[in-house]
């Protein structure tokens, strides 16, 4: 697996430290597989929305290119509530062309994400691997966590079910 290093420069000293790695968070960029993007064009959405850099630690692109984003020794921007002890994997797609959620990942990056997450998970053993909609929680308060509960898709497929297919 080889990771590109962050093709732009961050705020490092501005940003504050990560306070243990306890989750690992996978998101999708909520945008249309034809979108061609990576870390330099998250990092200038999220600037627009008032955040210091991008928000996520890693990028995955189409092509299954890996792209570092904030360093994993800093907070990142991606799950309310849980930026002070998680890392954020972002991959590129996850809407169809009528902006609804949708897997449409490609091998590539299916690829690559399962190569980063162990890689990841070797390095931080204990640390929960989830999708962005799995923090919600039992918002419903019937005992189960299932569609009904999330506020958001993202990453649009169900990440701990996809981990144990082999």
């Amino acid at each position: 697996m080889q990771i590109t290093a962050c093709p732009i420069a961050l705020p490092i000293g501005k940003l504050a430290a990560i306070a243990g790695v306890k989750y690992i968070a996978v998101h999708c960029s909520a945008t249309r597989p034809t979108a061609l993007m990576g870390v330099r064009d998250i990092h200038r959405m999220h600037v627009e929305r008032g955040f210091a850099c991008i928000g996520y630690h890693y990028v995955i692109k189409r092509d299954g290119t890996i792209e570092r984003g904030r360093p994993e020794d800093k907070m990142g921007a991606h799950v309310e509530g849980h930026n002070r002890d998680s890392l954020g994997v972002c991959l590129i797609g996850g809407i169809d062309a009528d902006g609804k959620p949708k897997n449409n990942f490609t091998q590539q990056q299916f690829d690559s994400l399962r190569a980063l997450l162990t890689s990841l998970h070797a390095k931080y053993p204990r640390a929960v691997i989830q999708g962005h909609r799995d923090f919600f929680g039992d918002s419903n308060g019937d005992g189960t966590i299932d569609s009904r509960d999330w506020l958001k898709e993202c990453p649009c497929f169900d990440v701990k079910t996809w981990l144990e297919q082999k």
